[in-house]
């Protein structure tokens, strides 16, 4: 049998997923709450080694054709957590449960890739008061239950253009 040949190059050999592995080490040094040259070296050496031994899981990797678009899209992500948490409080606190409009909307999707639907339903169930449900079969709907909901049209609206709109643009 003939062995298969390696045509990508050393470097991606050595980190295939150069994200991945920061985030990695990033976390390995939050866990260790605390900064020391052998918690930084550890945490390198678990970025890199699990990269590589998972690298076989993603053949097809998402490529992020704008990272500073990543930057933009956390603020405004963290802002809208802030917001949506101040929200709920008010909700459950002041108003009565008869009250509430919660509800299920149907969000159609312009994104397409696994990744990009990830990120979109991961990015909804972290604002508190929606939680991203379930996808149609043929993954162009995202079904979402929200808490508090005026317009069902008004959410939807809001969803992609302040949500699904950057994601597709970091990914496309």
């Amino acid at each position: 049998m003939a062995e298969m040949q390696d045509n990508r190059s050393w470097f991606v050999q050595l980190l295939p997923h150069p994200l991945l592995t920061l985030m990695l080490i990033t976390l390995w040094m939050a866990l260790v709450n605390g900064f020391s040259i052998g918690g930084l070296l550890v945490g390198t050496v678990l970025g890199m080694l699990i990269p590589i031994y998972t690298a076989h899981f993603w053949p097809n990797r998402p490529m992020i054709r704008r990272p500073w678009k990543i930057c933009s899209f956390v603020v405004i992500l963290i802002f809208d957590v802030i917001v949506a948490n101040l929200q709920v409080a008010y909700l459950i606190l002041f108003r009565s449960p008869k009250k509430l409009r919660s509800g299920w909307i149907v969000v159609p999707l312009d994104v397409l890739s696994a990744e990009g639907i990830t990120a979109l339903a991961g990015t909804i169930t972290l604002t508190p008061g929606t939680v991203s449900s379930d996808l149609t079969t043929d993954g162009k709907c995202l079904l979402v239950h929200c808490l508090d909901v005026d317009s069902e049209e008004e959410m939807v609206r809001r969803i992609k253009d302040r949500y699904e709109k950057r994601i597709k643009a970091m990914l496309s």
